[in-house]
């Protein structure tokens, strides 16, 4: 039976979030299945209040354009459906006649999605709900990576390379900087970095990850021996690095010791400060920090080519599954091979994905805790691209001049 479909967006943006989105338009106009191609204002908040819009009648051109445009065009929400929801959801996907239904984003929108499905499955309503992978995190399970991840990754080395050059030539000024990346629980953003060095002495020369627990006193031996060895330091630092103890490094102590308030994504602090902090205290020298938050996010001047096309293959082909009676899955990235690079698209269940969280495997982090190995490297840069080369002068001396 033909019947309409629908589209949402979920959580943070990525850069290339809306090429997934004009994918899963395109190739929906195009079913003989899907009568028309429904979006969600709002995600699942603006479904419930019948902001719902039909994005067939949209100019083609406008559709096209969401290839190169960032954030979330529909318009996004963090949500957690209660129990109430429910007959209201039915409620609409009846009014509208709606027979497919597709997110894009995390963990928590196959976890969305797969609850629906299965309200709908028990009440007799045919739904097919497929999702869309979506993280600048890269903490999908059942995927190689996830679109969004690769040009949040592009993002982070760029800037590195850039923030990299000034900390070099301001050594005299400023001995350590500290960058930040995104990344509450996996440490695969701050990571990527090290695709922008090229040479020893290059920046990065620490990089600190959440799956590994930072140690004070190994941390600013890393510190001294990287300024005594090279001059100066660039750390790496994911917001969601944590001390033996098990506390985040980014908590902020209030004056009677007791619970820090949870008032912000990482408590209302950040790792970055608190590290320059110490490093300050343990060495007297004057340094910098780095804090991009959601920049990395919606950066489309600095995309990366293949995520770009990746996100769209994704949209065609979960309205691909949906045509062929899919149902209950997310599409996923599988990599046959990094050198050439090649994928192929392929599902894998909500179940499997729903609130798990992709950690990164030990054969990628250095026997120390603080870099990447090459196992790292040969995974992270086909899907970056090509990162510039800059100029470095080789400051050959002036011979001496008699008077």
């Amino acid at each position: 039976m033909k019947g309409n479909a629908i589209i949402g967006q979920f959580g943070g943006p990525t850069s290339v979030i809306n090429s997934s989105l004009c994918g899963l338009v395109q190739e929906g106009l195009k079913s003989k299945k899907i009568k028309n191609v429904l979006g969600m204002r709002y995600g699942i908040q603006g479904f419930m209040k019948d902001e719902i819009f039909n994005l067939g009648k949209e100019a083609p051109q406008v559709i096209e354009e969401l290839r190169q445009t960032p954030s979330s065009a529909l318009g996004s929400c963090r949500y957690i459906l209660k129990d109430e929801d429910f007959p209201i959801i039915m409620e609409q996907l009846k009014k509208y006649n709606i027979y497919y239904f597709f997110l894009i984003g995390g963990n928590g929108s196959m976890d969305t999605i797969r609850r629906i499905e299965k309200y709908c499955r028990k009440n007799n309503y045919k739904l097919n709900g497929i999702g869309i992978p979506k993280t600048v995190d890269n903490d999908l399970c059942g995927t190689d990576h996830a679109p969004g991840f690769p040009s949040a990754a592009r993002y982070v080395c760029l800037s590195v390379q850039q923030a990299g050059q000034l900390a070099r030539d301001m050594q005299q000024v400023d001995k350590y900087v500290i960058l930040q990346t995104v990344g509450r629980g996996t440490g695969w953003l701050a990571a990527s970095a090290a695709l922008a060095k090229k040479n020893e002495s290059d920046a990065p020369h620490l990089i600190y990850m959440p799956e590994r627990p930072l140690s004070k006193e190994r941390f600013i031996s890393d510190v001294k021996e990287c300024i005594r060895k090279i001059g100066w330091v660039f750390i790496i630092c994911g917001e969601g690095i944590r001390w033996e103890d098990g506390t985040l490094v980014a908590d902020i102590q209030v004056p009677d010791d007791s619970r820090n308030i949870e008032f912000g994504a990482m408590g209302g602090g950040s790792a970055a400060l608190n590290l320059h902090k110490i490093i300050n205290l343990e060495t007297k020298y004057r340094g910098e920090f780095q804090i991009t938050e959601s920049l990395s996010m919606c950066a489309i001047d600095r995309a990366s080519k293949v995520d770009l096309q990746e996100a769209y293959d994704c949209g065609v082909k979960a309205i691909q599954l949906a045509e062929e009676g899919i149902s209950d899955v997310m599409v996923s990235i599988n990599r046959i091979s990094s050198s050439p690079y090649q994928v192929e698209l392929k599902t894998v269940s909500l179940e499997e994905v729903a609130l798990n969280t992709k950690l990164m495997d030990s054969k990628y982090i250095n026997n120390q805790g603080n870099f990447v190995t090459d196992e790292y490297i040969k995974y992270i840069k086909p899907l970056i691209g090509e990162l510039p080369n800059y100029s470095e002068l080789e400051f050959i001396k002036s011979e001496q001049q008699a008077i």
